[in-house]
């Protein structure tokens, strides 16, 4: 039971709606400007939900998945133009690449050394895909955030288990912001830092200054459901379900590089696609039940320990031997496991100006990359 119930539906998107306003007014803090508005909000659903103040699970929730989730993907992705990502963030594109080999290398790992197969308790899902189920999952999350978690949970059958994908949400979202802290405090220590080559800031490209008007955002959200209309009537006529998010992707990336200027046509895209997105952190963060975490999949604890401890070494191994800054490092692995909202945030924060603009386009390339690896890694495994 919690203060708010479930079936109040209008009471649950309203406190939804609140938890992403408080977490972007905490980015004019000193602290909310370092751990960002997309761990406050993860925080604070986990704690509202966890203390009884909102439900765990409510029809809300699974509107915003349904509805809101398919739709945020296209919005990033107008600014998804393969030949400018290559031209304006290369070497951050390069350290992104490495985080990806890193996430993959650490799910590898994970699954050769724990036998995942334990996890989950669906009765349709066989032993064997349950494994492919978590291989997938937490690689598509931690190559492009939540919004992958969300579409793999889909893909894989994993989000019918309840109580398992409670589990995994909780373990996804507290060690996302764990990370999140650990890899703010590399920087400053000076044994690690001093043996990566200097980061000399460049002009940084700037992110396209364009008006945002009522008929841009209007035309960026007909684009963006046009697309998922699209994709699910693919998927229908071709009966491929589970590639839907893969050929949304496609499609996407497919017209930002095609067509760069709807950049300006869908004007303020990206914004409303941050602001939609801080709802779904906060209804996915809501479902992650500590004690369930605990409990049901202890498991999950020292999977995601054992992913994320790769994908560090092999970030700063790798990037090293390629002569790649921290800063470049640091930004692409925060876009990796956060996504584009985070790093371009901690970038600012820590004076990285240059790597603002790379951090919000390599965050970009996750959300297309992402549900492509787990995706891929699922069918394989």
């Amino acid at each position: 039971m919690s203060l708010i119930p479930a079936d109040q539906h209008f009471a649950v998107i309203a406190a939804i709606l609140l938890l992403s306003a408080i977490a972007f007014a905490s980015e004019r803090t000193v602290v909310g400007q370092k751990v960002t508005g997309t761990v406050v909000v993860i925080l604070l659903a986990i704690l509202a939900a966890n203390v009884g103040v909102i439900p765990h699970s409510a029809p809300a929730y699974g509107f915003i998945f349904s509805y809101i989730v398919p739709m945020l993907i296209p919005l990033f992705l107008f600014q998804a133009d393969i030949r400018r990502l290559a031209r304006e963030a290369s070497r951050t594109t390069a350290a992104f690449l490495i985080a990806t080999l890193g996430t993959v290398a650490g799910v590898i790992v994970a699954a050769m050394f724990l036998d995942l197969s334990q996890l989950g308790t669906a009765s349709e899902l066989a032993a064997d895909r349950r494994e492919a189920g978590v291989v997938g999952l937490f690689a598509s999350t931690y190559i492009g955030g939540s919004v992958n978690y969300a579409a793999l949970g889909e893909i894989t059958g994993l989000s019918a288990d309840a109580s398992f994908f409670s589990a995994a949400t909780a373990a996804d979202n507290l060690f996302s912001a764990i990370f999140l802290s650990i890899i703010a405090l590399i920087p400053g220590a000076h044994w690690i830092a001093s043996r990566f080559v200097a980061h000399e800031e460049t002009t940084g490209s700037k992110m396209a200054e364009t008006t945002v008007t009522a008929s841009s955002i209007s035309y960026a959200l007909a684009a963006s459901a046009g697309i998922v209309a699209v994709t699910d009537l693919l998927c229908w006529w071709l009966d491929i379900p589970s590639w839907r998010y893969a050929i949304m992707t496609l499609i996407s990336v497919g017209l930002a590089t095609a067509m760069p200027q709807i950049r300006d046509w869908f004007a303020g895209a990206f914004e409303v696609g941050v602001a939609l997105s801080f709802t779904f952190f906060a209804a996915i963060a809501a479902g992650a039940d500590i004690r369930a975490m605990i409990s049901v999949a202890p498991l999950l604890i020292v999977l995601v320990a054992i992913l994320l401890s790769v994908h560090l070494t092999v970030l700063l191994i790798v990037g090293r031997q390629f002569g790649l800054t921290i800063p470049e490092l640091l930004t692409a692995s925060n876009a990796a496991v956060l996504g584009a909202t985070t790093a371009p945030a901690m970038a600012a924060a820590k004076g990285w100006h240059d790597q603002v603009t790379p951090g919000v386009l390599v965050g970009v390339l996750g959300y297309a990359l992402g549900t492509f690896v787990g995706t891929a890694l699922f069918q394989i495994w």
